[in-house]
């Protein structure tokens, strides 16, 4: 069995959800067993789970829990039932350090890591570049996806 993880993106334009869902079902669909690796984050990594599940895979969940502030948005409730495992992790400090403990424990737990991301270098702690230095610093695979057309959102969340 392989196993994968995810990092990308979480403001998609919703056009984008279904081109990167049909991108992650061609590439996850060359194993022929695959278990996810997600933080189920909005965006790429909930998008993921949906193409785990597409190519019937189990995926285990690895949740940030900043203890300085309030946790993210909780993911939706039928995707953390059906995951394998759900695995809390709560960090001292500002939220970052708990996405970016989340975001290194899902590249220890994987053979390839998958990054839905457009290639900006721009980023906070934590965040999809970072992870995806730090797969590569860990010896691991990294697969970029990002579809013709795809898009993120440029309206900043409050």
């Amino acid at each position: 069995m392989t196993t994968i993880g995810v990092t990308g993106h979480i403001r998609l334009r919703p056009a984008t959800h279904r081109l990167i869902l049909r991108e992650l079902v061609q590439l996850l669909s060359g194993y022929p067993q695959v278990h996810g690796v997600t933080c189920l984050a909005e965006g790429s990594d909930q998008i993921f789970a949906r193409a785990v599940q597409a190519c019937r895979g189990t995926f285990d969940v690895v949740l940030p829990v900043p203890a300085a502030a309030a946790p993210p948005a909780a993911p939706p409730p039928h995707l953390l039932r059906q995951a394998r495992r759900v695995t809390r992790l709560e960090v001292a400090g500002p939220p970052e350090a708990a996405y970016e403990a989340a975001s290194r424990e899902v590249v220890e737990r994987s053979d390839i890591l998958v990054a839905v991301w457009d290639g900006d270098p721009a980023g906070g702690r934590g965040g999809t570049a970072e992870t995806v230095e730090w797969a590569k610093a860990m010896g691991r695979r990294v697969v970029r996806v990002w579809p013709e057309g795809a898009e993120r959102l440029t309206v900043p969340v409050s």
